[in-house]
């Protein structure tokens, strides 16, 4: 064999290893998040990878940019599920966005959690997809357990309280809205003024405490859907020059929310432990994938309540 014959065929011995030893490597397991933009999301990712090291598995995990990033988070899934990938986690960022590309998966022979944000279950059985296991925060006793703590705080003088919520119809954020309207209404001298989507969004959110403050210079606390949006009521309070006179009670105990309650300023985050949630989520993947059970649409998938906490001062 010629020289260059032979330099041509040790080239593709070697690209034919390369190949070979990555498929060895290749992860069986895949995770789509909503998003790496905030500190929640960074959290969960790293309690997966800490599992991953646990268990002796690789989990690659990849994110949306944003959490308004639909289209970005369907094409993420959708290259996710074309690969030779045996378990896939999803967070989705609607209950809809991501129907198709999980009913693909399953049809494809892929095992499928569902992580926080929980899927249209009707709309995926009918594409023909189905879930091991959906795993989140309960955010409707969440959301009582952020009313209760308010009405502990504002005691038997009562008062008016606002909440900002999420994005308008995220299944997420109406739990925790309704959860704080339920616990609000055990009090008849508690009134709820406002009820307004700040859409995840901390200047939003700003804008929307600041209005619901104008019209209600005796407001006594504010509820806010994410840590996010928290801050940006927090900083209205502080214009209005009423800090340490309106509570602002946050979600997700995010560490810039959690530096705010030790500096007396919010009152409170309920606290998701996220990073527990994204280790529970490939442990799931994992004994799923070594039981191997059949996939059926019919099944209903198993919940997986991951609990949270009230983080304050006191």
């Amino acid at each position: 064999m010629k020289p260059k014959k032979i330099a041509l065929a040790l080239a593709a011995s070697a690209c034919m290893a390369f190949a070979l030893i990555a498929n060895v490597h290749a992860a069986d397991y895949a995770i789509v998040l909503k998003t790496l933009a905030s500190p929640y999301w960074v959290a969960m990712r790293d309690g997966i990878a800490a599992e991953a090291r646990k268990r002796g598995v690789q989990a690659d995990v990849f994110a949306a940019a944003g959490e308004d990033d639909i289209t970005g988070q369907q094409r993420l899934l959708e290259d996710v599920v074309n690969k030779n990938y045996k378990a896939i986690g999803v967070a989705p960022i609607s209950p809809v966005n991501l129907i198709q590309a999980m009913a693909a998966a399953s049809k494809k022979g892929i095992y499928v959690v569902n992580i926080d944000e929980r899927a249209d279950m009707g709309q995926l059985s009918s594409a023909g997809g189905s879930v091991v296991a959906f795993l989140s925060t309960d955010n409707l006793a969440l959301g009582e357990k952020a009313g209760g703590f308010i009405l502990s705080k504002m005691g038997s003088a009562g008062g008016k309280v606002a909440i900002v919520e999420g994005k308008a119809g995220n299944a997420s954020g109406d739990a925790r809205r309704d959860g704080v309207r339920k616990a609000l209404q055990t009090q008849s001298n508690v009134q709820l003024v406002a009820s307004l989507p700040g859409d995840w969004d901390r200047s939003r959110a700003l804008d929307v405490s600041s209005t619901i403050l104008q019209r209600n210079p005796d407001l006594k606390a504010i509820y806010a859907a994410n840590d996010t949006m928290a801050l940006g009521a927090l900083q209205a309070v502080k214009n209005a020059n009423k800090l340490g006179k309106v509570l602002v009670i946050g979600t997700d105990g995010v560490p810039e929310a959690i530096h705010s309650v030790k500096q007396g300023e919010l009152t409170a985050t309920v606290a998701q432990d996220s990073a527990a949630m994204g280790a529970k989520a490939l442990g799931v993947m994992i004994d799923t994938l070594k039981s191997r059970p059949v996939i059926r649409v019919d099944q209903p998938p198993l919940f997986i309540a991951v609990d949270s906490k009230i983080v304050s001062k006191d």
